[in-house]
C-alpha cells in the first residue's frame, strides 16, 4: 500500500507542514524511521529523535512546538497518538480484509451456510448445521464443529478451535489457538480416590465485538452457558471456566483465570495471573491486580484489589484475622505512644 502524506492527512483531518507528496508505505517507530516510512510523536520523551528521523513524515499534536529544524513533514492533528491508532487501524482493517475465496484443500459440511465475501484458509474445516455470516475470515487450520452461529466481521485467525453449539456475535476476533466450547472441568470424586467425568452439555455464547487472545480458553457450561459479553477484550493464555459470565467491556490479561461459575461485572480490569476462585460475583467496576488471588465476592463497585499470598489454611486464618486490624492496632499504638 503507498500514500502520500497528503491523503493520510485527509485521513485524520490533520494539517501538513513541508512536502504533501511525499509517498508512504510503511509504519516506523520514530527512533527506526527510514525513508517512506511515517511515524508519531506523542512522548515528550521521544522528542529529540523527531529532530533524527529519516521518516518521511510524523504526526504530532497542534500544540507541538519545534526546537529545531525537522527533515520530516509533518502532520498536525489534536491528538498525536489517537492519530497514529487511527492509522494502524485501518492498516490492519485493510490486511485483514485482503484475504477472500477459497484455498484448497479445506472442508465444509453441505448443511452449514456461509455469508457473502468470505474466505476460507487451507485445511480448514467446517461442520454440520453451521450459520456463518458475511465478511467472515477463517484461516488455515481452523476447526469449527457442529450447530455453530458466527455472525459477521469475525475474523478466526489459524488454529483456532471452535467446538460445538458455540454462538458467536459480530466483530468478534480470535486469534491462533484460542479454544471456544472446551469441555469444562468437572469431575465427581469417588469413594475408591478416582474421579468420574461429569458431562458438560451447556455451551459457550460469545456476543458482539469481543476479542480472545492466542492460547486462551473458553470452557462450555456444565448445564446453560458459559457467557461473554459484548465488547469484553481476553489476553493471551487466560482460561475462563465452565459458567463463568463475564461482562461487558471487561478486560482480563495474560495467564488470569477464573474458576467455574464466577460472575464478572460490567468494565473491570484484570490483570496478569489474577486467580478468581468459583461461584463468586465480583462487582462493576472492579479493578485486580496482577498476581491478585480473589476468594469471596467483592460486593461494591470501583474497589482496586491487590496481594496474594499462600500457607497453612488455619495459620492465614488467623494472620488475615491480624492484618486486616492492622490500621486499628497502629491507631491505639500511636494514642497510646502519646500518653507516654
Amino acid at each position: 500500500m503507498e500514500f502520500t502524506l497528503d491523503q493520510v492527512a485527509s485521513l485524520l483531518n490533520g494539517k501538513v507542514e513541508g512536502d504533501g507528496s511525499k509517498v508512504v508505505n510503511r509504519l516506523d517507530k520514530i527512533q527506526e524511521g527510514k525513508p517512506g516510512g511515517i511515524s508519531f510523536l506523542s512522548n515528550e520523551k521521544y522528542e529529540n529523535f523527531i529532530y533524527e528521523t529519516e521518516a518521511s513524515g510524523v504526526i504530532v499534536s497542534e500544540n507541538f512546538q519545534a526546537r529545531k529544524k525537522i527533515k520530516a513533514t509533518l502532520i498536525r492533528v489534536k491528538d498525536a497518538y489517537a492519530g497514529f491508532t487511527q492509522i494502524l487501524e485501518a492498516y490492519a482493517q485493510f490486511t485483514k480484509n485482503s484475504k477472500s475465496g477459497i484455498e484448497e484443500p479445506s472442508f465444509i459440511d453441505p448443511s452449514s451456510n456461509i455469508g457473502t465475501n468470505f474466505y476460507r484458509g487451507a485445511f480448514s474445516y467446517i461442520g454440520k448445521n453451521n450459520k456463518i455470516g458475511d465478511n467472515v475470515k477463517i484461516y488455515p487450520n481452523v476447526t469449527i464443529g457442529d450447530n455453530v452461529t458466527i455472525g459477521d466481521n469475525c475474523i478466526l485467525h489459524p488454529g483456532v478451535k471452535i467446538a460445538n453449539d458455540v454462538v458467536i456475535g459480530s466483530f468478534c476476533e480470535f486469534h491462533s489457538g484460542a479454544v471456544i466450547g472446551s469441555d469444562g472441568f468437572g469431575f465427581a470424586p469417588l469413594e475408591d480416590g478416582t474421579y468420574k467425568a461429569i458431562p458438560q452439555i451447556g455451551n459457550v455464547i460469545i456476543e458482539d465485538h469481543v476479542s480472545i487472545g492466542a492460547n486462551s480458553t473458553v470452557d462450555r457450561a456444565t448445564m446453560g452457558s458459559t457467557i461473554i459479553r459484548r465488547g469484553a477484550k481476553i489476553d493471551n493464555q487466560v482460561q475462563i471456566a465452565h459458567n463463568v459470565i463475564i461482562g461487558e467491556n471487561t478486560v482480563v490479561a495474560a495467564q488470569a483465570g477464573i474458576s467455574g461459575s464466577t460472575e464478572i461485572g460490567k468494565n473491570c480490569v484484570i490483570a496478569g495471573k489474577a486467580g478468581i476462585v468459583g461461584h463468586l460475583k465480583i462487582a462493576d467496576k472492579t479493578t485486580i491486580g496482577a498476581n491478585t488471588g480473589i476468594s469471596k465476592s467483592i460486593v461494591e463497585p470501583g474497589q482496586t484489589l491487590l496481594g496474594y499470598m499462600g500457607f497453612d489454611l488455619k495459620l492465614f486464618l488467623k494472620s488475615y484475622a491480624v492484618f486486616k486490624n492492622l490500621p486499628i492496632l497502629q491507631d491505639r499504638l500511636r494514642e497510646l505512644e502519646k500518653k507516654q
